[in-house]
């Protein structure tokens, strides 16, 4: 058998053979901490009797195979993942019965125990292939099939699936731990819809729930918000009902049709490793998105996102599902599309385009311009591949194109074009040309050449602003100049806006705006020519097109010296987002980049762009900057982020957010000094509040800067011991700036197995958070020497985590670069999901060296 990784050409011949009808699968969860009980009887048609097929399943073993009556030798049929099925009948029954493995890596039946209360929580994630670790699947999204699930768990457990939990009947006894003995009982489930088994879900433990119905044009359906027990005084459930609400009303009339399934319910769920999963009926959401502490509006304002995300995917990803992952962009660009336009459209954060801009779009730009990029419309040929294209191009970019595409076909067409979609394909499986079938006609525009421009090619175009001056202060001329990398250098049309932005009593006021069609090489704006030439000249005003800019000398001018003088935040992202692709690209010193940051924070309202700001300037500081003088700027910036911090308004976003940055950049002893006396509150700044989560932020920035010590640490834990006291002190003990420390954390999660995803995910950040990158280079060896064989050793999503977490990046030296580069040509027959995460450490690294070089000689 060739193993796990399912090849598209593989599902294809598959899905030509044999018709899934239904699955009937039974799981006894009161068997023992580790495994559970596993049983499918599935029902199939084949298209070529006597011929031959195999069923996935990836767990503990395979104790009986029964097929049509015949039982079969399991340890002749299963290996590496599939159970091979011979001589197949026109009409199939196969029943599986095996033993699955809990996981505790985010992947198949998570299994947690709540260290507040000893509660254990399950939950399932299976996307993309891991279904097959919690019952026997045919593992492709076009096998569609109703499932029937049969769940035996504690009585005292609430047991959640995409149908609605029925009344559970007495089941006898069994246990949880291997020891002691629980109460059991046995849940029987309604039939799905014809769904693909990535969306089947189960949710299991004693949650706590807050209920509610919402009015559909199908009737009322019931809506469910989970969490575990220990976080119910902190769920706000009322506003996450809200927008939920909300996204209810505007998705079925901008689609047309009924909310699909018959409940909806959201479960905050333990160490998880995404945002949410669009699981039919019943969404998982990372529970870090219940705030037990004060955060960010940025973050409630992203937990509303998510929400309309993943309640988008109810119609466009489960109602119609992509026959094969290569559309897994269209799939979740969709979503993102119409989550910010709910957002903006529905709910009040009205300025979600400006969000989404300010954010998703630097995201897409980052991965855009790396090795590695690909086409929005990726080439999936197996598993691996979809694995590792949950990206800022599968996600931002598309999302982006998508926006373009609106505007390209009118709104109204491409609302008729969705609605003709989903009714047509309702239950099935389709491809991207399904969909620009509907679009053309609704609109009677031809796409295959936008589609061919937009979606088939990768790389991100510049434009910049060429302007010629007239003796009497005019614009004698001005053209918008379009460049694509040689690498990539498909030119593309856009549909974009110029303004003109003037200086009037301080504030910089846009005077004029022109709307034109921007496309080849040289595009002439005659609609500003005559007109005064402004102070600042801004391409892409409004941020219509998707497209890195570039300032004019006289407008690059007074952006660096009055960026606080825009009165929407939408333009000054627009300046700043440039100023920091001209940093990145190494057009621009990232000293300077630092200074033109630190005089854009003061009184900044807008938390998203706080928040990104805050990133970059970090980056750039730290990683950009010449290191003969990175001292002194980081020691600059410092500077600057506390005096922001102290002169923010008390309880206010940004106080919070400048306070965090300090935290993370203090190393001074007045830094250190003062972080201390805010957690042992001998110093009080008003209005902060020294909530769980702040401590945390306080403790781990004095333990970076070697003012902390491990009974610190373990006196913090004892005092939150719940699960994100655990993880917050496994980030602050791998934070110590020792050997040691590093080294612990080190063997912890690279040379061992065993640590829940979550809890490597944090060591990983504080592994890395060093004032001293001396004291990551001893890993610059260690590292290429074994990520090979970690790779090969763990699931996916671990040796993704330890891949990225734990390269030494902050390094960022040519000897880092070149010892990657160096492993890359030695190692042209690893994976390739391997190979590209390795790549992209690579670019991040030599992008460092090209901005530090830049910067020396700024």
């Amino acid at each position: 058998m060739p193993g796990t990784n399912l090849t598209r050409d593989e599902a294809t011949q598959r899905s030509q053979l044999i018709a899934t009808e239904s699955y009937q699968v039974a799981l006894d969860l009161t068997t023992g901490p580790e495994t559970f009980r596993t049983t499918s009887t599935v029902r199939f048609t084949c298209a070529e009797p006597g011929a031959q097929t195999w069923i996935d399943f990836v767990g503990r073993s395979v104790e009986s195979v029964v097929l049509n009556g015949r039982e079969l030798d399991p340890a002749q049929l299963w290996t590496e993942g599939r159970i091979a099925l011979p001589d197949l009948a026109a009409d199939n029954e196969l029943t599986v019965v095996a033993t699955g493995d809990y996981m505790n890596t985010g992947e198949g039946l998570h299994r947690f125990v709540d260290p507040a209360d000893g509660e254990v929580y399950l939950y399932s994630q299976f996307e993309v292939p891991d279904s097959r670790r919690m019952y026997a699947v045919f593992e492709q999204p076009d096998l569609k099939a109703t499932f029937a699930f049969t769940v035996t768990a504690p009585a005292h457990w609430q047991v959640i699936s995409n149908e609605p939990t029925p009344e559970p009947a007495p089941a006898g006894t069994g246990t949880l731990d291997g020891t002691s003995e629980v109460e059991a009982a046995r849940w029987e489930f309604a039939a799905t819809p014809r769904i693909s088994s990535y969306i089947t879900a189960l949710v299991a433990g004693p949650y706590d729930v807050v209920r509610e119905r919402v009015a559909t044009r199908a009737g009322e359906v019931p809506l469910g918000v989970f969490c575990r027990r220990s976080l119910t005084p902190y769920l706000d459930a009322d506003n996450i009902l809200e927008v939920t609400k909300q996204g209810f009303t505007f998705f079925e009339e901008e689609f047309d049709q009924p909310y699909p399934f018959s409940k909806y319910d959201q479960i905050f769920t333990p160490e998880y490793n995404m945002g949410a999963m669009e699981n039919a009926g019943c969404v998982t959401i990372v529970e870090s998105y219940v705030f037990r502490s004060k955060v960010s509006e940025a973050i409630v304002e992203r937990r509303a996102l998510t929400i309309l995300h993943e309640l988008a995917h109810m119609w466009f990803g489960d109602l119609v599902t992509m026959r094969w992952w290569d559309d897994l962009w269209l799939n979740e660009s969709f979503a993102e599309w119409a989550s910010t336009t709910c957002q903006a459209e529905a709910t009040r954060w009205t300025d979600a385009w400006t969000t989404f801009g300010t954010s998703e779009k630097a995201w897409a730009y980052k991965q855009d311009q790396l090795s590695t990029t690909h086409p929005v419309a990726a080439d999936m040929v197996d598993l691996a591949a979809v694995e590792v294209n949950f990206d800022g191009i599968t996600y931002a970019k598309g999302a982006s194109v998508l926006k373009q595409l609106v505007a390209y076909v009118g709104r109204e067409p491409f609302r008729d074009g969705l609605r003709a979609y989903f009714a047509h394909h309702a239950w099935g499986s389709t491809t991207l040309t399904d969909l620009l079938v509907e679009l053309e006609k609704t609109s009677g525009r031809e796409l295959r050449g936008w589609s061919e421009l937009w979606l088939e090619t990768a790389g991100v175009n510049t434009l910049t602003p060429q302007v010629s001056v007239g003796e009497d202060g005019t614009i004698s001329a001005l053209s918008v100049v379009q460049t694509a990398p040689a690498e990539h250098p498909t030119l593309r049309p856009h549909r974009l806006a110029v303004g003109c932005y003037d200086l009037v009593d301080g504030a910089l006021v846009r005077t004029h705006r022109v709307e034109l069609d921007v496309d080849g090489e040289r595009t002439e704006v005659s609609g500003l020519v005559g007109r005064p030439v402004p102070d600042l000249l801004l391409v892409n005003d409004d941020d219509l097109a998707y497209a890195k800019i570039r300032l004019d000398e006289r407008s690059l001018a007074t952006a660096l010296q009055h960026v606080r003088a825009f009165e929407q935040s939408l333009p000054r992202a627009l300046v700043l987002g440039a100023a920091w692709d001209m940093t990145r690209d190494g057009e621009m010193p990232a000293t300077d980049y630092v200074r033109l940051v630190l005089r854009a924070l003061p009184g900044e309202s807008d938390s998203t762009l706080l928040r990104v700001l805050v990133q970059q300037v970090t980056t750039a500081a730290l990683t950009y900057t010449a290191p003969e003088h990175r001292a002194e700027v980081v020691a600059e910036l410092t500077a600057g982020v506390r005096a922001a911090a102290e002169a923010a308004g008390p309880g206010s976003d940004a106080q919070l957010q400048l306070v965090t940055a300090w935290a993370a950049l203090a190393r001074s002893e007045e830094d250190v000094a003062r972080i201390r006396a805010l957690l042992d509150g001998g110093q009080v700044l008003e209005g902060l509040e020294l909530d769980q989560d702040m401590r945390w932020t306080l403790l781990t920035s004095l333990a970076a800067a070697g003012a902390a010590e491990e009974e610190q640490v373990a006196a913090e834990l004892e005092r939150d011991n719940t699960a994100t006291g655990r993880e917050r002190a496994a980030r602050a003990r791998a934070a110590l700036p020792t050997p040691e420390a590093k080294e612990a954390a080190w063997v912890a999660a690279v040379e061992q197995d065993g640590l829940s995803n979550s809890v490597l995910a944090a060591m990983a950040l504080g592994f890395g958070w060093v004032h001293d990158s001396e004291l990551l280079e001893p890993y610059v060896a260690r590292y290429h020497e074994v990520i090979e064989r970690v790779w090969g050793e763990r699931t996916h999503h671990i040796a993704e985590s330890l891949a990225t977490g734990f390269y030494p990046l902050a390094v960022a030296t040519p000897q880092l670069r070149d010892t990657t580069e160096a492993w890359l040509a030695a190692h042209p027959d690893v994976p390739s999901s391997l190979r590209r995460t390795l790549a992209e450490n690579r670019d991040a690294v030599a992008r460092a060296v090209r901005a530090q070089a830049a910067d020396a000689r700024g």
